[in-house]
């Protein structure tokens, strides 16, 4: 199967949303991606997850990247505590794995806190969830992490410990196009 082929969803998804990178085309796309199997293979682990994921390569970005941007958090990713190290700590019904190991798994880097919050500049995301983001690792070391959701029209930050852990609650993840 060819790479058009396999990424079929994301190229439907890239056609549906231009507004996400005006300047771009799908045979743009494809060139990035040619000879990169290890992104195309992360880039099918966010779609088969739930991500949704589209190419975001508009202003106020300055590096064209893959996001998930599915309206709710990726139904395929919940449930998880943070990190091994939490997942680990849990006394109780620790869940097979975490957010951060999860993204290893997958080849995708965890979507940190300003990348989440512009952009719901393009789209009001996780109206009815909540997505685990990248923590400062001051706030890990002190046990915590953080998540956002979209509530009363805007984006919120919030904390919890990192071994929490909810139905409703996954994670958000990105990759990189190359240079």
């Amino acid at each position: 199967m060819d790479l058009n082929e396999r990424l079929k969803p994301v190229a439907e998804r890239f056609e549906a949303h231009p507004d996400r990178h005006p300047d771009w085309t799908w045979e743009d796309v494809l060139a990035c991606l040619a000879g990169r199997e290890d992104l195309v293979e992360s880039l099918l682990a966010m779609e088969e997850t739930g991500g949704e994921p589209d190419l975001i390569a508009s202003e106020p970005f300055r590096r064209a990247f893959f996001a998930d941007m599915s309206l709710e958090t990726p139904a395929g990713r919940r449930s998880l505590c943070y990190d091994r190290e939490a997942r680990l700590g849990r006394k109780k019904f620790p869940p097979e794995t975490s957010v951060e190991e999860m993204c290893q798994a997958m080849g995708t880097r965890l979507m940190p806190i300003d990348m989440y919050l512009t952009l719901h500049l393009l789209e009001n995301l996780d109206s009815k969830t909540s997505s685990w983001l990248k923590t400062p690792a001051a706030v890990r070391e002190l046990g915590g992490a953080v998540f956002g959701d979209y509530r009363y029209g805007q984006a919120f930050i919030y904390h919890n410990g990192a071994d929490a852990y909810y139905k409703s609650r996954g994670f958000r993840s990105f990759i990189y196009l190359p240079d």
